[in-house]
């Protein structure tokens, strides 16, 4: 259990970072403690997480859904976009070009983990920055992956 719940800090902090720590303390009605202490790593606050209600309200302006992917990766579960019944109309959520623009996209953010991870295995240890730029590579190559799943979805309907 403990090592989902430092899964879930992860992509709470992923969340807010992506929505800007002023702007989640807005959104949320929460300090900026408070928010600090949903993801905090530690002891004494690794029984705290995000109220669900928050962790939606964040997700409705954040640029990917982090809590919400880490949870369906728990269980194994693919999510996708459905741009058709988008509640905001947004479709800004897939990039232009086609499948074809996606392999690229693929090949060259694979490119950046992959230097990201050969930088940070250099000393033989991965800190905790290291740590969080993988991570953020990461999570720009599952947007990249949406992107390409989405093309194939048009292309094959």
């Amino acid at each position: 259990m403990a090592e989902i719940g430092t899964y879930l800090k992860k992509h709470t902090e992923a969340l807010v970072k992506d929505v800007g720590i002023e702007a989640a303390c807005q959104i949320t009605g929460k300090s900026k403690a408070t928010l600090g202490r949903y993801y905090s790593d530690n002891a004494e606050h690794t029984d705290r997480f995000m109220p669900v209600d928050a962790v939606a309200k964040l997700e409705q302006e954040a640029s990917y859904p982090h809590v919400t992917s880490a949870l369906a990766d728990l269980k194994n579960i693919t999510l996708s976009y459905d741009t058709k019944n988008a509640s905001n109309g947004d479709a800004s959520i897939t990039r232009s070009g086609g499948v074809n623009a996606d392999v690229i996209a693929l090949s060259q953010r694979f490119a950046f983990l992959m230097s990201e991870y050969q930088t940070a295995i250099e000393d033989g240890i991965i800190t905790v920055n290291e740590a969080k730029r993988l991570l953020r590579e990461t999570v720009m190559l599952q947007h990249v992956l949406l992107d390409m799943k989405l093309h194939l979805e048009e292309e094959s309907a």
